[in-house]
């Protein structure tokens, strides 16, 4: 068997390893698990066998996440931003404009995020043993971390993964050499508590790709009730549930079937004009009243200064100037963590000015207009911002759910009752 050749895609300073494989005219994305190494899959025949049955029916690209396989270390394991970056760079890397996006166990929440956020690059959405938000405790999860620390490389947490194939040699010797090609204990480590951090279930809503949610009823590590949340939360979604207990995807053969199924029919296309999104609103603290006391023409002059500041870190940060409020902007980002720093970036610019601004920001899905956006996202957004005091960044649980493991820190700010909103919603107000 002639195995694909791996070549690196450069997402900002870091090279991701991918590979494209199999005749289809369908492009497929192949977001693994926890770890992985594209090299190290090919020497399994299981392994081989279900990824050669991908190929039959579609041009399979598939890559090694930052810090994990053959892709490039990492100091810290990054936020999901930043994973959807190294998707996009993978995939212009391999000439393939849009795709379906096939995520499996922890790659699900990414390959769902980005469904959402990117739906004019995502054709379709397939989902195995994934989930929204991580089912299991990090109580639970403790004898995994001991062994991590103290054997990582053994083998020996197959039991967790594929228990129907814990007695099988091969199989140990061969997930043992998967587990340190991998990722390093520490790499591993900071990758499963990521995972428990990880909460995407606020976006599935904004997902209007065509979406295959496939699951085992007997799941042992990831329990078929993170596939119901799926597909009870993404319109039209289908879900498939598979017999047995093994987490492993290429363990089950059906999968391929189901997924050919799933991408060979007639389905309908993404409406490309909502997205996910997340929204910052800012605003001059005391614009009135320092207009006043400093007189018009400074006033001018110190509004030039303002909006020329905010310009220069919505370009660094790659946020999308929807237009100026006179004394404030709204943007939109298609990355929360990047929407967050820039905005503490901006408060940090406006304070040298001598004033202070407030930022609201909030992660929802928004319709794109001409030269302007809509959408609940957006009220919230706002609304949020009049919340905040002066040189304060508050955000939305949503926003903070989805950039954990950013290092950015939180200080809880209690629940807010917002006019037009049933629920209260919880704030916190966000620092670098």
């Amino acid at each position: 068997m002639l195995v694909p050749v791996t070549r690196y895609a450069k997402s900002g300073d870091v090279h991701i390893a991918y590979q494209v494989f199999g005749n289809g005219t369908t492009n497929l994305v192949f977001v693994p698990g926890f770890i992985s190494h594209i090299e190290n899959y090919w020497e399994h025949p299981d392994t081989a066998r279900w990824l050669l049955g991908l190929g039959r029916f579609a041009r399979v690209i598939m890559f090694d996440k930052r810090g994990t396989g053959l892709s490039d270390p990492v100091r810290e394991i990054p936020p999901l931003d930043l994973r959807m970056d190294d998707v996009r760079a993978v995939m212009d890397a391999a000439g393939c404009e849009s795709a379906a996006v096939l995520g499996v166990s922890e790659g699900g929440a990414l390959a769902a995020l980005f469904a959402a956020t990117y739906p004019q690059r995502c054709q379709r959405l397939v989902l195995y043993g994934a989930f929204a938000r991580c089912p299991i405790t990090t109580e639970a999860l403790k004898p995994l971390f001991k062994y991590i620390d103290r054997a990582w490389g053994n083998g020996l947490s197959l039991p967790w993964f594929a228990p129907s194939r814990q007695t099988d040699p091969a199989m140990l010797q061969w997930w043992g050499r998967f587990e340190r090609l991998g990722g390093s204990p520490a790499a591993v480590t900071a990758v499963v508590r990521m995972a428990t951090e990880t909460d995407v279930s606020d976006v599935l809503s904004s997902i209007r790709v065509p979406t295959l949610v496939i699951h085992c009823k007997e799941d042992t590590l990831i329990p078929i009730e993170s596939g119901h949340l799926f597909a009870q939360n993404i319109s039209g979604a289908q879900l498939i549930e598979l017999p047995g207990q093994d987490h492993l995807f290429f363990i089950h053969e059906k999968i391929v079937e189901c997924i050919e199924e799933f991408l060979t029919g007639s389905v309908s296309g993404a409406e490309s004009h909502r997205v996910l999104a997340t929204v910052l609103f800012t605003d001059i603290v005391g614009s009135t009243a320092r207009a006043e006391q400093i007189g018009d023409r400074r006033w001018l002059d110190l509004l030039d200064a303002h909006h020329a500041a905010v310009r220069r870190e919505l370009a660094r940060y790659r946020g999308s100037e929807v237009k100026s409020l006179g004394d404030g902007f709204l943007a939109t980002f298609d990355g929360p963590a990047r929407a967050v720093r820039c905005a503490c970036a901006i408060a940090e610019a406006i304070r040298s000015l001598g004033i202070d601004v407030r930022c609201g920001l909030h992660t929802g899905e928004i319709e794109i207009g001409d030269r302007d956006v809509q959408g609940i996202a957006v009220h919230i957004a706002a609304r949020i911002s009049a919340a905040a005091s002066a040189g304060e960044i508050l955000v939305s649980r949503t926003v903070k759910d989805l950039v954990a493991g950013s290092g950015l820190h939180f200080s809880d700010r209690g629940a807010h009752s917002f006019k037009g909103l049933q629920d209260a919603m919880e704030l916190y107000a966000a620092s670098s």
